[in-house]
């Protein structure tokens, strides 16, 4: 471990000289490389540092058989990458240091912003995220470098894409499993990225068993795409929309090209419009944002962080608050990953400095000391049961608190599909309220609202591009009466070009008169992730008592099955007094405790929350 130490700062020592000497025009440089092993047989060479007295920079390092990686100095980036072929453990190689050519457009801004953290309970945006990764490398990847080779290619690649997530968006890319196809590929991988995607989610959910958030195949296929990638916007999470493909290049390239692809994943969709009418000026953040879209941008806006923390408050991305309990690579002190053999990790020694330094020491908690880190441990001692440690982030989810015996906050819960939600307007579906509403403002601004309800009885059941339940071919198809609140998203005061996506023909306007009133009745057919119209109603929109859409039909709820906890009825869930969770576990009221919270108790079982509010129970038969 002190071996390991002493190179890391080598490493930053030989990019300080550089940059103390101001040698940007040098073509190669003669870098003397130490590769240290662990005592377990992995290899240990990723990491991440700053430079020297400069705050804002950062540094990305792989020493796997040769130096390579990237420094920002607050000004410029910089690439490093080996030039020889010589990758003995030790040995004099020429390492090529160049500028990044990929320039901001001038009309780009630096802000440097300010955000007051908020304490007990944090917020999504003040605790720390955690994507788990599993890549996929295919067998052009492979035929392209050995096999050793492409698995340190790719871990380079998810070191630098994990340190852009962590200085911007308080996010962890973890590494959690690697699978290359050394003898051929699994499936067929299509020029078409989209093709290619949709064919890849297949395949992971019918093949691959590891628990990750998100599966990204690297490809060594040229795509024909813009930027090289596809994926699922709002995927993660998802078994079937978790997921993007990238294409080879170098690693800085394959790096970003990741960062886009695992944004979308996590609700990030560039608001071009806001952008270019310079809306995007930065106000609630501590690190510096370039306000600009590029084809390889290095920083992601403060517009990319607010749409990311929409994506969260509003029930997305429920998987990404559980610190991850097992990496690809072998136990390592210092990684900020307790595992095994380990009482605690609080990470490097300068994250050790800002937090839990007093109670962690050589990864063994110091003496008196229960815990080093976690939403659940206070100077060192756990929190007691019952302390909130995470706020619900709308009505479909749970809060969560301590348990008194761990220090990390429970995994993140929120109810299970049917409850009502926004004052019965919506539906809980996946952790997130759906209302034609929400989904108006979501695509067409934040003033758009749904249209009066007339507008969809007069023009969904008619068959026509400005009002239909989807499209057979060539024809559109009409909506049943019973069935007009589930087709053709029909909003008032929209934009004149959609937040996201790509507007498919022109925007449908049409005015309804009704009692002398002129009704606005307008929608879009908007595209993202290739062939998904988000100008329809989404599946889990309330649209009736009783009643969810799917699949453009308003169907009762008694339909769905939804699977429920013990202790529920036709008239009560968890005997009445708890919440029904999408683990189909009770999570009882204060006083309540057991399996169905039938038991009374001076404390409550396991999670804690606020008295809940009956009214907002499902009200349906359970099959």
């Amino acid at each position: 471990q002190r071996k390991i130490q002493k190179f890391m700062i080598l490493a930053l020592l030989v990019i300080l000289l550089l940059y103390k000497f101001n040698i940007q025009s040098v073509n190669y440089v003669i870098f003397v490389i130490i590769v240290c092993f662990s005592l377990q047989g992995g290899e240990h060479c990723y990491y991440h540092g700053k430079v020297h007295d400069i705050p804002k920079s950062y540094v990305a390092l792989s020493t796997c058989h040769g130096l390579h990686g990237m420094f920002f100095d607050g000004n410029h980036t910089y690439m490093i990458e080996p030039g020889g072929e010589n990758t003995t453990s030790v040995s004099i190689v020429d390492h090529y240091i160049k500028q990044s050519k990929y320039r901001l457009y001038q009309y780009c801004k630096i802000y440097v912003c300010h955000h007051v953290i908020s304490r007990n309970p944090r917020s999504v945006a003040d605790e720390t995220k955690y994507i788990e990764l599993m890549v996929i490398n295919d067998h052009l990847m492979k035929h392209r470098l050995s096999v050793g080779q492409t698995n340190n290619y790719a871990k380079s690649v998810v070191n630098m894409a994990d340190l852009y997530f962590k200085e911007q968006l308080n996010t962890r890319i973890v590494l959690v499993a690697m699978e290359t196809w050394a003898a051929d590929n699994r499936f067929n991988i299509n020029d078409d990225p989209m093709v290619t995607l949709r064919e890849f989610m297949k395949y992971r959910r019918d093949f691959i068993k590891e628990k990750c958030d998100s599966v990204h195949l690297f490809s060594g296929n040229r795509f024909h795409s813009n930027w090289g990638g596809a994926s699922y916007m709002g995927g993660v999470c998802s078994l079937t929309k978790g997921g993007g493909v990238n294409e080879y290049g170098k690693t800085e390239e394959m790096a970003i090209t990741l960062a886009q692809s695992l944004g979308q994943n996590i609700g990030i969709f560039s608001d071009k419009k806001r952008i270019l009418n310079g809306e995007c000026s930065c106000f609630l953040f501590t690190l510096l944002y370039f306000s600009c879209a590029f084809y390889l941008p290095k920083r992601f806006s403060d517009c990319n962080v607010e749409e990311y923390h929409d994506f969260l408050n509003s029930g997305g991305g429920a998987c990404l608050f559980n610190k991850p309990s097992k990496l690809l690579d072998p136990p390592e002190c210092g990684n900020g990953f307790v595992e095994a053999g380990e009482e605690c990790d609080c990470g490097s020694p300068a994250e050790c400095a800002r937090e839990g330094e007093n109670c962690c020491k050589k990864c063994m908690l110091t003496q008196g000391a229960k815990c080093s880190d976690g939403l659940c441990c206070k100077n060192c001692q756990l929190e007691f049961m019952g302390v909130l440690c995470r706020e619900a982030v709308n009505d479909c989810d749970i809060p969560e608190m301590c348990t008194g015996n761990s220090s990390q906050c429970p995994p993140n819960l929120h109810k299970m599909d049917g409850y009502t939600c926004e004052k019965d307007q919506g539906r809980c579906f996946n952790g997130r309220c759906k209302t034609k509403d929400r989904q108006c403002k979501y695509l067409w601004g934040e003033k758009a609202t749904s249209a009066d309800k007339f507008c969809y009885e007069k023009l969904n059941i008619e068959g026509t591009e400005k009002g239909n339940c989807g499209r057979d071919r060539d024809t559109w198809i009409q909506c049943k009466k019973q069935d007009v609140h589930c087709g053709y998203l029909l909003c008032s005061n929209i934009s004149p070009a959609p937040r996201l996506g790509e507007l498919q023909g022109g925007l449908t306007s049409f005015s309804v008169a009704q009692h002398s009133a002129s009704l606005d009745c307008s929608g879009g057919h908007v595209l993202i992730d290739g062939d998904t119209d988000l100008g329809y109603v989404e599946d889990g929109t309330a649209c009736g008592t009783d009643r969810i859409c799917f699949n453009h039909k308003c169907l009762p709820v008694q339909e769905f099955n939804f699977s429920t906890c013990p202790g529920t009825n036709e008239r009560v869930i968890c005997s009445g007094h708890g919440v029904c969770s999408n683990e189909l576990r009770c999570v009882c009221d204060l006083g309540w405790a057991g399996e169905d919270c039938n038991s009374t108790s001076p404390l409550s079982y396991l999670l804690v929350r606020p008295t809940a509010k009956t009214s907002g129970m499902p009200n349906f038969h359970i099959c």
